[in-house]
């Protein structure tokens, strides 16, 4: 994140021997990123961190390649591949390329185990649900259609206050998240023209140190690999930190989005970026103003991008049969837009309701399995007029 926070005791110099009542040292970890080279933080732990008893395999997968799939617009209905698990356990991915990972999740079940994406950051939609975000930097509160930004390589754990309907979509970035850089100023601080600001983002709250030795399983995930670590000294031991990277919270309702005279392309619903795709949003906004606008997209063909969209809430403009839930993928070099009708019936519209989450990519995207499982195998014919 762009600005710096402070929580717990900390010395005041860093890399200096900060002592406990009793003589001995707190253990400082430098966390950081692009080597030494970009933003981190300095955490302060009771215990060394590199404390494990075992190192053992640990078996879990979230969908094979689907083989040859065609080339073409896909609508998948994600809750076709539901299962039952945790927060890690339970995702289902659904495409993947070199720079990311989606995966659609429905949580069934708590779980005492820790868990570290060390390979990629994590952008978590929270869709359905509420609960608290457990790190090493203290608590988050959890509330329904936050997204949760957890860099690579966080201890964390993610607990909801009732398990009957939780539903997570996953961004897996193997490359940092970002705040856009032409939202920011040249100091970091979010520009007065951007979509939010530093008040709409919610950082953890240190809690009291866990000092307790015992066996505490931590579950790694190394791009497509896990495997357990057992802990000696429980991982939220922190009695300060202080830097810029850490867990965070934006809560797609706070996204203030622009409005203008003719259509906006979707560029201008932008959210994060990171390397090779970029993550945007659609939510409620007044329709555009021009006496003849035509508030439905116009009919385009993504030369470079392939197009991800999942649809969260509201009546989704340029199609029909879309539930919340639901996503679809425009592959690149496929043209596409809005269904027989659906451009004359929005001419004259003064407004919108909807949210969903967009995700484009600049190199293809691989299927898997769950796709083929989830599909609508019609959706091509839906722009036949009757």
């Amino acid at each position: 994140m762009p600005f710096y926070v402070k929580q717990g005791q900390i010395p005041h110099k860093r890399h200096i021997a900060f002592e406990k009542e009793n003589g001995e040292l707190y253990r400082e970890e430098l966390f950081s990123t692009h080597g030494f080279s970009n933003i981190y933080s300095n955490k302060y732990h009771h215990n060394m961190p590199t404390k494990a008893l075992e190192v053992a395999p640990y078996a879990l997968g979230h969908g094979e390649a689907w083989d040859d799939p065609l080339i073409q617009n896909y609508k998948l209905d994600s809750r076709v591949a539901d299962c039952e698990g945790n927060f890690f356990s339970a995702r289902n991915k659904i495409f993947y390329n070199k720079d990311l990972a989606l995966y659609t999740a429905k949580v069934t079940r708590d779980t005492d185990e820790f868990y570290r994406n060390a390979y990629a950051d994590e952008v978590v939609f929270v869709h359905q649900g509420q609960g608290t975000l457990y790190s090493e930097y203290g608590t988050l509160e959890v509330k329904q259609w936050d997204y949760l930004v957890i860099p690579r390589g966080t201890t964390y754990q993610l607990k909801f206050s009732d398990y009957a309907n939780v539903r997570l979509f996953v961004i897996e970035s193997f490359s940092m998240v970002e705040v856009p850089k032409h939202f920011r100023n040249e100091y970091g601080q979010l520009l007065e023209s951007a979509p939010y600001c530093e008040r709409d983002i919610r950082t953890p709250e240190l809690q009291d140190a866990v000092v307790e030795s015992g066996v505490f399983p931590l579950v790694c995930k190394f791009g497509d690999k896990y495997q357990q670590m057992t802990l000696q000294w429980h991982p939220f031991d922190l009695v300060g930190w202080d830097g810029c990277v850490y867990p965070w919270a934006f809560n797609i309702t706070e996204y203030a989005p622009k409005v203008g005279q003719i259509h906006l392309p979707p560029s201008d619903h932008l959210v994060f970026t990171a390397h090779n795709f970029v993550i945007c949003n659609f939510v409620p906004r007044p329709y555009d103003f021009h006496p003849k606008s035509i508030p439905a997209p116009y009919y385009h063909n993504n030369i470079d991008s392939d197009e991800v969209l999942y649809y969260v809430d509201g009546d989704f403009m340029s199609r029909t049969g879309i539930e919340a839930g639901y996503l679809t993928l425009h592959q690149k070099g496929v043209p596409h837009g809005p269904q027989p009708g659906r451009t004359e019936a929005s001419i004259g519209k003064k407004e919108t309701y909807e949210y969903a989450v967009m995700v484009d990519t600049f190199a293809p995207l691989q299927l898997t399995e769950h796709v083929h499982k989830c599909m609508s195998p019609d959706y091509n014919r839906s722009w036949i007029e009757d």
